[in-house]
């Protein structure tokens, strides 16, 4: 038991290495004419659990009349749509709770707009998306419960653990509910062998019943 806490310990410390270490997503996003045919999105893909808050910052370079217009569109794998934020130019803020255990899209679509044609026909996007207790507004919470620095950092760190072992809890179940599955079905697959191999084995002393008796009223046999 105390091993498997160590295990545990270790893997917690070392997700919220990589959590602080995170840095914005940077890409350059070329434009399209807009048809329906060429129409081209980049979507950035992340998974979330239900009732947790995201916050999703995306900051666009270029300027109106550029000949180029971004749209984002946030959605998830189920049908929910979070946003639509349209002609983008600097900074565009998305927050929300997701509705459903769901992976969800940021997807960047950049359309030539004008019968201007830019060179070059791209523009930049830097993508931060923040997800439960990183999406929080630590310095307000600081203020408001007046806590200092470190019990601030400490708070933020004990919920980014509840994250990572409600997490793992979750990912336990999912492991379960498909061992359980995979059993289920093995024991479906062994029952219909066995079903089957009984029914051949009628089906032979039939025929050769069938076949004695035809042979007999031929007096054959």
């Amino acid at each position: 038991m105390a091993a498997e806490m160590s295990l545990l310990q270790r893997f917690c410390a070392l997700l919220l290495l990589f959590t602080t270490a995170a840095h914005a997503l940077k890409f350059d996003l070329a434009a399209h004419s807009g048809a329906e045919s060429l129409k081209k999105e980049r979507c950035i893909r992340n998974f979330v659990a239900k009732d947790t808050l995201v916050v999703v910052t995306a900051v666009v370079g270029g300027y109106k009349g550029d000949g180029m217009q971004v749209n984002i569109h946030i959605r998830d794998a189920v049908g929910n749509e979070y946003g639509r934020p349209r002609d983008i130019v600097g900074e565009s803020r998305t927050v929300f709770t997701s509705h459903a255990d769901a992976a969800f899209d940021v997807c960047f679509e950049n359309i030539m707009s004008g019968s201007r044609h830019p060179n070059p026909a791209s523009r930049p996007i830097e993508l931060d998306v923040d997800i439960g207790a990183d999406a929080k507004d630590w310095s307000a919470i600081q203020a408001t419960e007046k806590l200092k620095p470190v019990e601030a950092e400490l708070r933020r760190i004990e919920e980014l653990t509840g994250e990572i072992v409600r997490e793992m809890e979750y990912l336990r179940l999912r492991e379960q509910k498909l061992r359980d599955t995979n059993e289920s079905t093995n024991t479906r697959v062994k029952w219909f062998g066995i079903g089957t191999t009984w029914l051949l084995v009628g089906l032979w002393a039939w025929q050769i019943m069938y076949l004695r008796a035809y042979f007999r009223s031929k007096h054959l046999i």
